[in-house]
C-alpha cells in the first residue's frame, strides 16, 4: 500500500473516533464554572439539544442550546430542581483540590448525596461522576492499578471522592442508576511537570471518554482512570473495555520539552513516590 493512501486511511478512522453525535436531549454538567467545565461547556453541546449548565460560581451568560441555573450542590432542594427533565448528568461539580474538611464534606459528600437522590427521583440513569486519580493516591509510581485495586485515597479530597465512587455504586446496585466513576488524571492543555507525563488527559481525550459513556450500550457501574495514550501509565483499563473509549492524544510528544525544564526527580521525596503527588504531603487544613 502507498504510504500516502496508508496515512489518509489513518487520518480517515482518527476522524471517524472523533465524530460524536446528540444522544440526549438535555444533559446537565454541574461545575460548570471550573476549570473542566468551562473546557467540556462548548464540546458537550455537541452531546445533546440542550446542555444544562449549574455551579454556585459566576458563569458566562447562556447561548443558544444552553440553560444556566446556579445552585448549591448542599442544597437538597436547589439539586432536585436542578436534575429534573434532565436525562444523563455529567457531574464535575465539587470542591476539586484539598481542603479542610468542612467544605469537602458540603460539597462532596452532601452534594454527591444530594446529586444521586435527585437523579433517583426524577428517573435519571446514567452519571458520569468526576471522580479522580487522588482515590489512589497512596499507591507508589511504580505500582500499576485497575479498577480492582482497593483504595487508597491521599487526603480528605480523595476520600471525598472514594465515597462518591461509593454512593454511585450503591444507587447503581439499588436503583439501577449507571454511573462510570472517571478517575481523571491531570486534565490540562498540556503536562506542567514530570509527573504529569503518566497522568495526562487532553480536553479532546476527555470529551471522548465522557462520549463513551454516554453513548456505551450499557454502563453498569464502571470505574475508568481517565488519561490520555500516555507511553508511562500506572493505570490499567482493561476492566472498562465495554465503554469504548480509545484516547487520540498522548504526553509523549511533551516529553522532550518538560524534561528540560524540570530537574531530576528527588526519590526520597513523597511526592516522586506516590501517585498522588504533592497531595500526599499536604497537612492539616
Amino acid at each position: 500500500m502507498d504510504p500516502t493512501e496508508f496515512s489518509d486511511i489513518q487520518k480517515t478512522a482518527k476522524d471517524l473516533l472523533r465524530m460524536t453525535f446528540r444522544s440526549h436531549s438535555k444533559l446537565l454538567m454541574t461545575g460548570a464554572a471550573g476549570g473542566l467545565g468551562q473546557a467540556m461547556r462548548p464540546r458537550l453541546q455537541q452531546n445533546c439539544d440542550v446542555l444544562r449548565l449549574s455551579d454556585i460560581s459566576p458563569m458566562a451568560a447562556a447561548q443558544t442550546g444552553e440553560e444556566v441555573v446556579p445552585a448549591d450542590l448542599s442544597d437538597f432542594e436547589a439539586v432536585k430542581a436542578l436534575v429534573a427533565g434532565c436525562e444523563a448528568i455529567v457531574h464535575f461539580g465539587g470542591v476539586s483540590t484539598e481542603q479542610a474538611w468542612a467544605p469537602i464534606l458540603q460539597a462532596n459528600i452532601i452534594g454527591a448525596y444530594n446529586l444521586y437522590e435527585a437523579a433517583r427521583l426524577h428517573g435519571v440513569k446514567r452519571v458520569i461522576f468526576a471522580s479522580s486519580n487522588h482515590v489512589m493516591g497512596f499507591y507508589r509510581q511504580s505500582d500499576v492499578v485497575d479498577a480492582l485495586s482497593p483504595p487508597r485515597p491521599d487526603g480528605f479530597y480523595g476520600l471525598s471522592k472514594a465515597f462518591g465512587e461509593d454512593i454511585s455504586r450503591l444507587y447503581f446496585d439499588r436503583y439501577g442508576i449507571e454511573t462510570a466513576c472517571v478517575r481523571i488524571g491531570s486534565s490540562f492543555p498540556e503536562p506542567r511537570d514530570r509527573r504529569m507525563l503518566a497522568t495526562w488527559l487532553s480536553y479532546d481525550d476527555l470529551h471522548r471518554l465522557i462520549t463513551a459513556c454516554l453513548t456505551t450500550p450499557v454502563l453498569g457501574h464502571s470505574i475508568i482512570y481517565g488519561t490520555s495514550d500516555n507511553s508511562v501509565s500506572w493505570y490499567d483499563n482493561h476492566l472498562a473495555k465495554h465503554i469504548g473509549y480509545r484516547p487520540l492524544d498522548s504526553s509523549d510528544v511533551f516529553r522532550e520539552a518538560v524534561y528540560a525544564r524540570t530537574p531530576e526527580p528527588d526519590l526520597t521525596d513523597p511526592a516522586v513516590l506516590y501517585q498522588g503527588g504533592g497531595f500526599v504531603k499536604i497537612g492539616p487544613l
